[in-house]
């Protein structure tokens, strides 16, 4: 009797198996979007049609980069959030949707409305100063600023954005004060350091580089927990005089929430194996990033820590949402 009894127990875990396994071998039996929620050309449309291209060779049908840009990339957020949740629709997010602190009211919950699918690259910044100062390093600028507290001035890609959070990250590390000065984007910031209005900036370490080279910035840390490619030379900000210091945009695939974990698992394994092509890594190091592609276990953590870390600084910085 046990025996015909575990039999039955058996063949209806197998039954209750089957419609996720047939899901599985069907996927995609369609096309896929990703979407993005900028304009073609910037950092998240780059990556997502890096992966697009290949999840289209690896997967057997097309997987199209569909941009609706708005919001700060929330109007993409939020369609992909209400799709339904078939795995035909993913969001190419970006460091912005980990910070929900910012906005006053958004149509959707980065907890509870999506599934992590994975990270697929980290976007470096680099701290840089104006060539006139006399800080070297990134210790030289904490006891810069310790000694003339609220007379340096730093610039940014404007309230909010992550040049921005960056630096009261780390004047918040540094226990110093600056005074924070908006532009309206990255490139009028590393305009205003170059032409003296600022001090210090952070920006993308692509747009920092050729100035560094000229010799009209000075690159003294980056952000991340490594160094970079791109600036093997420059130490991390961690290494250089504050440890524990870590910003960074990135650039991760996220589902609908309840799309069936076949679905998520079969795309899991294809990202993971194309972030490992060395092709396809040259092309993300060419473009400033670190690759990563993690698992969506590791990417859920990660961004449970992100939210975490930037609702501290969004509040000690006293940011008040939009």
């Amino acid at each position: 009797m046990r025996v015909h009894i575990l039999m039955a127990v058996s063949a209806l875990a197998i039954v209750a198996g089957l419609p996720g396994a047939a899901i599985a071998q069907k996927y995609p039996a369609k096309p896929v979007r990703i979407v993005v929620g900028f304009q073609p050309g910037g950092g998240t449309d780059i990556a997502a049609r890096v992966i697009a291209q290949k999840l289209t060779e690896a997967m057997g049908n097309s997987f199209v980069v569909d941009n609706r840009p708005g919001a700060a990339g929330n109007l993409a957020a939020d369609l992909v959030a209400k799709a339904p949740p078939d795995g035909y629709a993913i969001f190419m997010a970006n460091s912005t949707i980990a910070i929900p602190s910012l906005f006053a009211k958004l149509p959707f919950d980065i907890r509870k409305d999506f599934t992590p699918l994975s990270n697929i690259a980290l976007g470096p910044s680099v701290l840089s100063v104006h060539p006139s100062l006399p800080a070297r390093d990134v210790k030289g600028l904490i006891a810069l600023a310790r000694a003339r507290p609220g007379e340096l001035t730093y610039g940014s890609g404007g309230r909010g954005n992550i040049t921005h959070l960056a630096m009261e990250l780390l004047t918040s590390m540094a226990r110093i004060r600056m005074v924070h000065a908006p532009y309206k984007g990255a490139a009028p910031s590393l305009v205003g350091l170059m032409n003296g209005e600022v001090q210090a900036v952070f920006s993308s370490i692509p747009a920092a580089l050729p100035h560094v080279g000229s010799g009209r910035m000075r690159a003294l840390g980056v952000s991340i927990s490594r160094r970079s490619n791109a600036l093997p030379n420059v130490p991390t900000i961690a290494e250089a005089g504050l440890p524990g210091y870590y910003a960074a945009s990135w650039y991760g695939l996220l589902l609908p929430a309840g799309v069936p974990r076949p679905v998520v698992d079969a795309l899991s394994k294809e990202i993971v194996a194309i972030m490992r092509v060395p092709d396809v890594r040259e092309k993300m190091l060419a473009q400033g990033f670190e690759p990563v592609g993690d698992t969506p276990e590791e990417f859920a953590k990660f961004i449970r820590e992100e939210i975490a870390r930037w609702e501290k600084v969004v509040k000690a910085a006293g940011i008040k949402p939009e």
